[in-house]
């Protein structure tokens, strides 16, 4: 009874099979595990049924892992509708499919069935059924443009599958079976970068955070789409071209997440020395990864056409062969992966990706779209849902009336999750209230922006400029939305507005000035406002000298990146080494940012809208965390808790004036700072936040709504937003400013993590981002606020027992009063020596426990022992934690809240408190 795997593992060995049975019993809430014989290496299916109470039933979807048993579904690469099965082979998992859901019951809805097949015996074994949609359940219905959820509620109520009309078609009844005349290609997005430990390899439980899907004629063309809609930094089915074959064997003979690179790698580098050498090759790779062989002769496939592409390199451009460019677009390569393969067989000049758009288009070789139409155009489709396929007829036509182009946020990932999707989806419903036609350019097959009903026209397609250009050309739009969808469309809107798109709102100008270091410090000055001194550096030798010239603790973080990707606080010279050890990227075009760090500061974030003139501050949000914790991880807290109507008042003037001067018009997020009562600004978006949709919650007002009003003329006063007057630090109100209440009495976010799927990770927060959800608690009181949403993620708070205290020991004074609270709530208090020490002095006595590297029985055994329900712990700076980072991965595991900074453990309390009354209220929004 868990979720994508969790708990769950393979035990190689007899000495590793009683850890992970007792890991296994923990994650469960019935407290069962299942001890199964290992499939591991055999292919893997699913198959997506419905069955309804007539006995009528359909296969929705046939869907295959590229990986072999042993990853998870949700971690694999996966293809629709199965490629390697003979048809008896299918038939027969089909039959049986059926045959499960009459004896389970199933009769008024979808269920996946997931089978594992020998391909060594024919042997097949059914793995598991899950009798309610799953997450292939929403990677089916957009693979197909099969509605299951919708279709499903129908049959609850009493329909059956011959009396639902498909919406796509208009005509045809759902007992239709989906039958594809392309290939979906699903490939799942891991974090490498933030967990580099947790992602040695894959396994039975879950660890992607997100995915990208594409369509295509062929299953090389929808996986090169499909890798490049992933934003994994690559053009598709790249090759690791520096990777020794040492640093390749690892990847491919074991459950690595980059074992398709390597193999692809492994199978180009093989044909270079002949091809019969290559064809004999793919039988080795096959014993060594489970990979079938199908798959690996696709890969001989694209690596003979890449080495064709690098022929061209001893011919000018305008010699090049039209029919080969047009094939290598038929395989899904971008322009900038072919301009790249030509450019390293040698080619002088040379060419860009802008040579080969202009060639190919010269040669009329121009992307065509087909709708998704669940019958392989059998009848016309009355829902506009396409995909690019290249060479062949277009069957997208421009709209009667024009519209607005929306760019969505691409796969979920740490930093930019479903908020940006959910401000994508609001605003295509808004416009569309405002008469407006919407298309939505998305490839994220898990969010609601991708429902073929939320938008007049989907496009299923790369957020690349060369993809959103060749829809735009196709459409005929100009007008397009980047404030939206987080970093991904900001990213390309400067390419855009020089091809001639529109781009709504900000100008791009002002985006990128509020991004550049200089610029932004000019502005500040300008209008008397103050930031932490900084500097940007464009060499590693230039981020040491502005270090010790700032002076520590300094906060150092690469530009142009969302969710704090390698940042880091460096409190010394020391730690400051181990950032530039981590080969980060510095350039002209990449500067590095080396901040001030404000140290015990109270950070602010701020969510507000401007038409040019008037500026709504929709809210202004506290961090419950101290300063160093990245927005997205920390609690935050709405209306601000511990902060005075003068700087309250201060950020409401300083939020006007920097909207006015940097020219916003739509959203604007900016993140401030107080310390010693002095307001700095720390960072300005001209753009939709990750906290917009939780303003808007919270405060009643659609903040999405109001910025498709405004771009479309009607200005923040006409609709209500800057009626009651806002008081400024002198007391005088501040003219054309509105500011946003809190309708719930308060209202707190708290992140959700992933650290149990990461085993030896430690929990500690920091300037970078880790969260991978969010969840939001209302409540009359901060307490019941804070309780509600940390009860959400999974973290109750406890209401008697025994709290241990370690705190470095700038903090010793600011937990006393917190450990004064928890006595008097009746908790037991337990401490490391110099701690204890502290709390004696000041009068309260502590159970003293040793650390982990004092020897036995230390806080670690009490853990174990299930003696600690509350940890509160702040060690200070990157190398004085490493047995405080011991504990934490302990606390985690034992699934005892922790918290690391003092303003956090301050929230906690105030939780418990409200816990600890037993009041419960109920009250509408």
């Amino acid at each position: 009874f868990t979720l994508g795997g969790r708990g769950g593992s393979i035990a190689e060995t007899w000495e590793e099979v009683a850890p992970k049975i007792r890991r296994a019993l923990d994650e469960s809430p019935v407290h069962q595990a299942l001890i199964e014989e290992s499939l591991l290496g055999w292919k893997e299916f699913e198959m997506e049924v419905m069955r309804d109470k007539a006995d009528n039933a359909v296969v929705i979807c046939s869907i295959e892992n590229v990986d072999p048993m042993g990853v998870h579904t949700g971690d694999s690469i996966t293809v629709a509708p199965i490629q390697t099965l003979s048809d008896v082979e299918y038939q027969k998992m089909r039959t049986a499919s059926i045959d499960i859901l009459r004896a389970v019951g199933v009769d008024c809805g979808g269920s996946n069935v997931q089978f594992a097949f020998n391909p060594e015996d024919g042997r097949m074994i059914v793995i598991e059924m899950n009798p309610r949609v799953s997450r292939s359940s929403a990677l089916a219905s957009k693979a197909t443009g099969f509605p299951i959820a919708r279709s499903s509620a129908k049959l609850a109520v009493g329909y059956t599958l011959d009396e639902i009309i498909n919406d796509i078609t208009g005509k045809t009844v759902s007992c239709f079976e989906p039958s594809l005349d392309y290939v979906a290609v699903k490939v799942p997005r891991f974090e490498l970068e933030k967990f580099p430990r947790g992602y040695a390899q894959l396994g039975t439980q879950m660890k992607s955070v997100g995915e990208s899907l594409a369509l295509g004629r062929t299953y090389n063309e929808a996986l090169n789409k499909a890798l490049r809609s992933c934003e994994l930094g690559v053009q598709g089915l790249d090759d690791l071209e520096d990777a020794s074959e040492e640093e390749l064997a690892p990847m491919i003979d074991t459950l690595h997440p980059k074992r398709i690179f390597a193999l692809y790698t492994a199978v180009k580098r093989a044909r270079a020395g002949g091809e019969e050498a290559a064809l004999a090759f793919l039988d080795e790779l096959n014993a060594r990864s489970g990979y079938d062989r199908w798959f690996l002769y696709n890969m001989l496939e694209l690596a003979r056409l890449e080495a064709a592409m690098g022929e061209l390199a001893a011919m000018p451009v305008g010699d090049w062969d039209p029919y080969l460019i047009l094939d290598a677009k038929r395989s899904g390569l971008s322009d900038e992966r072919i301009a790249h393969l030509i450019r390293r067989a040698g080619s002088s000049p040379a060419p860009e990706a802008g040579e080969v758009t202009a060639f190919r288009e010269a040669m009329g070789i121009h992307a065509g779209y087909h709708f998704v139409d669940t019958c392989s155009g059998e009848f016309e489709a009355a829902t506009p849902y396409f995909y690019s396929t290249w060479g062949e007829i277009n069957e997208s036509h421009p709209m009667e009336q024009k519209g607005v182009i929306i760019l969505g946020s691409g796969p979920n990932r740490i930093g930019q999750g479903l908020e940006f999707d959910t401000c994508c989806t609001l605003s295509s419903l808004a416009y569309r209230r405002q008469g407006r036609k919407t298309v939505i350019i998305n490839s994220n097959p898990e969010t609601v922006s991708t429902d073929f009903n939320v938008s007049d026209r989907l496009y299923l397609e790369p957020l690349t400029f060369e993809d959103v250009k060749e829809v735009m050309k196709t459409e005929g739009i100009r007008d397009v939305v980047v404030q939206l969808g987080g970093q991904t469309p900001l990213n390309m809107a400067r390419e855009l507005m020089n091809w001639g798109a529109n781009i709504i709102g900000t100008p791009v100008d002002s985006i990128e000035g509020a991004e550049d270091r200089r610029q932004f410090a000019e502005l500040l000055r300008d209008l008397d406002l103050r930031q932490p001194e900084n500097r940007s550096a464009v060499t590693l030798t230039q981020v040491e000298k502005f270090a010790n010239e700032i002076g520590y603790p300094v906060l150092l973080r690469p530009s142009y990146v969302l969710g704090g990707r390698s940042m880091m606080i460096a409190f010394n010279r020391e730690e400051l080494g181990d950032f530039i050890r981590r080969n980060v990227e510095v350039s002209e075009n990449k500067p590095i940012l080396v901040d001030q760090f404000l140290d015990d500061a109270y950070e602010y974030d701020v969510d507000a809208l401007c038409d040019g003139e008037n500026v709504y501050v929709a809210g202004i949000m506290q961090h419950i965390e101290a300063a160093g914790v990245h927005s997205g991880d920390s609690a935050c807290v709405f209306p601000a808790y511990k902060t005075t109507p003068v700087i309250q008042a201060q950020i409401a003037e300083a939020t006007a004036k920097i909207a006015r001067r940097v020219g916003v018009r739509g959203f604007l997020n900016i993140q401030f700072a107080v310390k010693d009562e002095v307001l700095y600004v720390l960072e300005v978006n001209p753009r939709a936040s990750r906290t917009v949709p939780f303003i808007s919650k919270a405060s009643g007002v659609d903040l999405v709504d109001a910025a498709v009003k405004l771009w479309e003329g009607q200005n923040l006063a006409q609709q209500g937003l800057i009626s009651a007057p806002v008081a400024g630090p002198d007391g005088k109100p501040l003219p054309g400013v509105g500011l946003g209440q809190c309708n719930t009495g308060w209202a707190v976010k708290e992140a959700m993590f992933s650290f149990d799927r990461f085993q030896d990770t430690d929990p500690m927060l920091g300037p970078e981002m880790k969260s991978t959800g969010e969840a939001i608690g209302l409540g009359v009181s901060f307490g019941e606020a804070f309780a509600k949403a940390s009860s959400a993620t999974g973290t109750v708070l406890p209401t008697s027992g025994r709290v241990f205290v370690s705190v470095n020991r700038f903090d010793k004074e600011a937990v006393l009063p917190i450990v004064k609270d928890l006595v008097e709530l009746g908790f037991d208090i337990m401490a490391t020596r110099g701690t204890a020490q502290f709390l004696f002095d000041q009068g309260i006595m502590s159970e003293v426990l040793l650390k982990v590297h004092e020897g036995n029985p230390n806080v670690v055994d009490h853990l174990e022992a299930g003696r600690v329900d509350l940890v509160i712990n702040t060690p200070r700076g990157r190398f004085t934690q490493m047995d405080d980072g011991y504990l934490r991965i302990h606390t985690l595991r034992h699934k005892v809240p922790y918290t690391t900074t003092i303003s956090a453990a301050r929230a906690a309390v105030e939780g418990i408190r409200y816990l600890a009354s037993g009041e419960v209220r109920v009250q509408a929004l």
